[in-house]
């Protein structure tokens, strides 16, 4: 069965830094293209940055320069390093894998920045 099973979220002040994990089993993780998503209270779940196999890396455009997304093949694990984190950027965060017709998701994480 696979699982996408997210961690590192939770309450940090504007400013600050938080470091998203993604560990999955049951895939050839190294083929997937990877996702990290986020969905705020009464929104829409929108992209926050993408890693594919080849890790060609893409950004919202609202995280660049902020946010650094990575991959550990060997760890089947998914990174989302989060600086400068403002209030906006509160919200669940997911973790997506898709290769082919195959897309699976994490349950989330909470990450909320409040002073």
């Amino acid at each position: 069965q696979v699982q996408l099973v997210e961690s590192g979220g939770g309450l940090v002040q504007p400013g600050g830094s938080l470091r998203l994990s993604c560990t999955a089993s049951a895939i050839t993780f190294s083929i997937y293209t990877m996702y990290w998503y986020r969905q705020a209270p009464g929104k829409q779940r929108e992209m926050v940055a993408g890693i594919t196999s080849s890790e060609y890396i893409n950004y919202a455009d609202s995280v660049k320069g902020r946010f650094t997304i990575s991959r550990d093949n060997a760890k089947n694990t998914l990174y989302l390093q989060m600086n400068g984190l403002k209030p906006e950027d509160t919200a669940v965060y997911f973790c997506n894998a898709r290769f082919s017709t195959n897309g699976y998701w994490g349950q989330g994480t909470q990450v909320t920045v409040s002073s």
